[in-house]
């Protein structure tokens, strides 16, 4: 299992304080039932820190038709709206709900041109709050394509307190490729022209970098 350069720090961290901890333990306890819970308790969570940094390797369906899941997660917004940051127009909205047991890798729904890249501090709502997508700490890319423009916004949660975004304006983007990472639960918005085919449904699961989300027109 390929591991997340963001995690790196953090499981060696992890197992230098669990192993510690544990080795301390014993030394001081011996072989008992403490002992075994408390390594029991170290290995779940060990396992759960290591679980949430994976990277697999993803197979994307590379077509300039095509609007890629940028994250793995949960369709929990399907709607037509006013985007007031980037396009000050009406786009459709189609918002992805990463779990803490989701990959939390980011990935380019499209090819193209990294024209918009901001960094926005602001609050922790959880990520199913209303007012996450606008009040939260946030960071906004726009690609664009000869189809179009899209808009994907990554949007920290009550437990997310760090997003890594790796886009600058002028790079180019390849689809299917890392863009960023957010750790521990999150989201991501997607804005797309109105006239998109959605090829998702409100509750359906996606996987970042192949499931297909949209069509352009």
């Amino acid at each position: 299992m390929l591991l997340h350069r963001e995690g790196f720090k953090i499981i060696l961290l992890s197992t230098l304080i669990l192993g510690g901890l544990n080795f301390g333990l014993y030394e001081w306890l011996g072989d008992g039932w403490l002992t075994n819970g408390v390594l029991l308790v170290s290995l779940v969570f060990y396992f759960l820190v290591i679980q949430f940094f994976r990277n697999p390797v993803r197979h994307t369906p590379v077509d300039e038709n095509h609007i890629i899941a940028p994250a793995d997660g949960k369709v929990v917004v399907i709607e037509d709206v006013e985007e007031p940051e980037y396009f000050k127009g009406k786009r459709k909205q189609i918002s992805i709900f990463m779990s803490p047991l989701n990959v939390h890798v980011n990935r380019y729904p499209i090819t193209g041109k990294v024209l918009y890249q901001k960094y926005f501090p602001g609050k922790y709502l959880v990520a199913w709050h209303p007012k996450s997508s606008t009040e939260n700490e946030r960071t906004t890319v726009v690609v664009e394509n000869a189809k179009g423009q899209v808009l994907f916004r990554q949007i920290a949660g009550a437990l997310a307190r760090r997003i890594v975004c790796y886009a600058k304006e002028g790079d180019a983007a390849k689809q299917g490729e890392e863009y960023g990472f957010i750790k521990f639960g999150s989201r991501i918005d997607l804005f797309l022209p109105v006239d998109c085919k959605v090829n998702v449904t409100l509750g359906q699961k996606t996987k970042g970098g192949e499931s297909i989300v949209a069509f352009f027109s």
